[in-house]
C-alpha cells in the first residue's frame, strides 16, 4: 500500500508565511515616502499612488509563487511535474491580504487581520500540498475547501476595493484578474485537472461587465462583494456541471438556487 505524506514539512511552511508576514509587519511599522503617477489621457486624467506598500505587495506575491514551488518539491509525488496551477491561488491570497492591510488603519484591528491572514495563508499552503497528488486520501476536503478558500477571497478582495472607493480603472482589472484566477482554479480542481480557458475568460469578463455597471450605484461594500459573487459561482458551477457531462436542466439549478440565495442576502444586509 502506497504511504503519503498529508502534510508538508513544518519548517518549509513557517519559513514561507513567516518572511511573507514579516515583510507586511515591516511595511506596516516603517513610514515611507509615496509617490504619485500621473498620466493625462484624452478626456480621463490617471494616477497611481506607488508607494513602500504596492512594492511590497507585489514582491510578497512573487516571493509566495517561488516559495510554493519549493515547498512542493518536498512532496513525494513531485517527480519534476509542473506546479504552475498550484500557485494561483497562494499568490492572489498574498496579494489581498497585503491589499486589506493596506486599507486598515494602524489600531488593534489591524492586527487582529494580520493575524487571521497568516492563518488563512497556512491553510492554502497545506491544502495546495495535498491537491497535489489525486491518490491522497485528503484530496476531497483540500479540494473543497481551496473552492471555498476562493470564492471567499474574491469577496473579500470586492468588498475592500468599495470600501477603499477605488476608481474604476483600477477596479476592473483587479476584479478581472482575481474572477478568471478563482473561476479556472476552481474548474481545473473539480474537472481533475481539465483546464478550460474560455469558460474562465468569459465568465470574467461577465463579471467584469457587472462590476462596471454596479459601480455607479448606491451599494454598501458587503453588497457590492455579494452581488458579484452570486454570479461568479453560479458561472463557474454552470461550467463545471457542464464540463462533468450533466443535462443542463439539472445543471441550472444549483447554480439557480445559490445565486437567488445570494442576492437574496445582498438585498436584505445593509
Amino acid at each position: 500500500m502506497a504511504e503519503y505524506r498529508h502534510l508538508p514539512e513544518a519548517d518549509r511552511v513557517s519559513v514561507l508565511t513567516a518572511t511573507v508576514l514579516l515583510a507586511y509587519a515591516l511595511t506596516h511599522l516603517i513610514e515611507a515616502p509615496s509617490y504619485t503617477l500621473a498620466m493625462q489621457l484624452p478626456g480621463i486624467y490617471l494616477t497611481f499612488n506607488l508607494s513602500l506598500n504596492t512594492i511590497t505587495i507585489i514582491l510578497a506575491a512573487c516571493l509566495t509563487a517561488s516559495g510554493m514551488d519549493w515547498l512542493l518539491r518536498s512532496h513525494p509525488a513531485f517527480s519534476g511535474r509542473r506546479t504552475f496551477e498550484n500557485w494561483l491561488l497562494p499568490t492572489l491570497t498574498v496579494f489581498i491580504i497585503g491589499v486589506a492591510l493596506n486599507l486598515i488603519p494602524s489600531s488593534p484591528l489591524w492586527w487582529l487581520g494580520f493575524a487571521a491572514g497568516g492563518v488563512l495563508l497556512v491553510l492554502v499552503f497545506l491544502a495546495e500540498y495535498v491537491v497535489l497528488d489525486q491518490a491522497n486520501p485528503n484530496y476531497p476536503f483540500a479540494s473543497a475547501g481551496l473552492t471555498a478558500l476562493s470564492f471567499t477571497l474574491f469577496l473579500i478582495l470586492a468588498v475592500v476595493l468599495r470600501y477603499a472607493s477605488a476608481r474604476l480603472y483600477l477596479l476592473i482589472p483587479a476584479l478581472l484578474l482575481a474572477a478568471g484566477l478563482v473561476c479556472l482554479r476552481t474548474i481545473h480542481l473539480r474537472l481533475s485537472g481539465q483546464w478550460e480557458f474560455a469558460w474562465a475568460i468569459g465568465i470574467s469578463l461577465v463579471i467584469m461587465q457587472l462590476a462596471a455597471g454596479l459601480h455607479y450605484w448606491p451599494l454598501t461594500p458587503i453588497q457590492f462583494g455579494l452581488l458579484l459573487l452570486g454570479p461568479l459561482y453560479a458561472l463557474t458551477s454552470l461550467a463545471t456541471s457542464y464540463g462533468e457531462g450533466i443535462p443542463i436542466r439539472r445543471a441550472l439549478v444549483e447554480p439557480s438556487v445559490l445565486l437567488c440565495l445570494i442576492w437574496g442576502i445582498a438585498i436584505w444586509v445593509r
